[in-house]
């Protein structure tokens, strides 16, 4: 999700050590976020089918396969206190783009998942290569930050054939932001919503056809070669009220330190697309998007940030983190919001090409990544810098 950030016309600004600060007239504009509006789907009766017919393995099986050594590499990044980067075949890769980012911080307070320590992110096949894949997470094992491992594990949607056997299919979205909240992974779909996949449902399948996916005629669960697929349990459809257009689900972030857990979902600018941020509740208890009693989850805050080329954003203690992107040669910008204040811009403080972002509170770490071929990083910044 690139776009060159437009410079705003006729509005003084004040550089400060590569800070600009924009005046108060420059203050997202704020919206009615009950507006915005989320509906669940039931949950897939065919998960259970699907277990009886293949191995179900846990997260931390997951990571102890690993099977790719990230290498060590120090991005051009201020505040920066944590990176590695991809093996050389995943950071040179052309049709696999990586854009969500995730950890066990966010799956749950402790930090841990089943006792793993763990980074996940996720890639869209963009169908060059003559097949489209869909998504994949890599689960890189973070529990030694100096050498971590990962494994990719591909996302399936499961379905019903015409002759009435279960079977799976690829999941072709663009994956632009995700969360791990329980046992469930949120994954941003643009056009609709989103999917979320249930982490105790992992099966482990056959390898032998790089070429095929779901259910064959000898009886094997195929995933175009990879080992192991995390199944689509619900959805969560996006409409609107108001008159306001469709919100896109191009990025999204879990907000661990509001009160109650919340999740923040933006826009990126794609020819006038929007630039809108909105704040939707999620119950702790039931790790799902929190419905009133018509079965509608509705934003809780909302505003126009006026801000093209958002490409992932949080809030940490009320105020709002984003990472922006400036073409593809262009180094990418932080910029920070309090509601009631003015947007505050930090130039030149990521790489090319910065995506999503996800905060781990305990390590003040607020972690983001890079998507373009040979220059791919994942990256923490300090997020009390900000």
């Amino acid at each position: 999700m690139m776009r060159a950030l437009g410079a705003a016309v006729g509005v003084a600004v004040l550089m400060v050590v590569g800070v600009i600060v924009a005046p108060a007239a420059s203050a997202a504009t704020a919206l009615t976020a009950s507006n915005f509006r989320l509906q669940a789907s039931a949950y897939s009766s065919l998960i259970d089918d699907l277990d009886a017919a293949l191995p179900n393995v846990s997260v931390p099986a997951v990571l102890a396969d690993a099977n790719r050594e990230a290498e060590a590499c120090a991005p051009t990044v201020s505040n920066r206190v944590a990176s590695f980067c991809w093996d050389p075949g995943d950071n040179g890769v052309t049709y696999w783009y990586p854009q969500g980012i995730t950890t066990t911080a966010d799956a749950l307070g402790a930090g841990t998942y089943e006792g793993a320590t763990a980074i996940l992110v996720s890639w869209y096949d963009d169908g060059t290569s003559g097949i489209e894949r869909g998504v994949r997470v890599s689960f890189v094992d973070y529990s030694t930050p100096s050498a971590p491992v990962y494994r990719h594990v591909l996302l399936v949607e499961p379905y019903t054939r015409t002759d009435g056997k279960a079977s799976f299919r690829a999941v072709n979205v663009h994956a632009g932001g995700i969360f791990w909240y329980g046992h469930y992974l949120y994954v941003a779909s643009t056009s609709q919503g989103f999917r979320v996949f249930d982490m105790r449902h992992l099966w482990q399948t056959s390898t032998a056809n790089g070429a095929a996916i779901g259910l064959q005629s000898d009886g094997t669960y195929q995933a175009f070669g990879y080992k192991y697929v995390l199944p689509q349990a619900l959805t969560y459809t996006r409409s609107t009220a108001g008159g306001y257009a469709a919100l896109r689900f191009s990025f999204a972030s879990l907000d661990r330190t509001s009160t109650p857990d919340s999740v923040i979902v933006g826009e990126w600018d794609g020819g006038g697309a929007g630039t809108r941020l909105v704040r939707f509740p999620i119950d702790a208890s039931t790790r799902m998007l929190t419905a009133s009693s018509d079965g509608l989850v509705r934003g809780s805050q909302a505003y126009d940030m006026s801000i093209a080329s958002m490409q992932g954003g949080t809030a940490i203690r009320g105020k709002y983190y984003l990472s922006v992107s400036d073409s593809d040669t262009g180094r990418g910008e932080v910029k920070t919001y309090t509601p009631g204040g003015s947007v505050t811009t930090y130039t030149n403080h990521l790489p090319i090409g910065p995506e999503d972002v996800s905060y781990w509170e305990a390590r003040d770490q607020l972690w983001s990544l890079t998507e373009y071929p040979n220059t791919r990083s994942i990256y923490a910044i300090r997020a009390s810098a900000y």
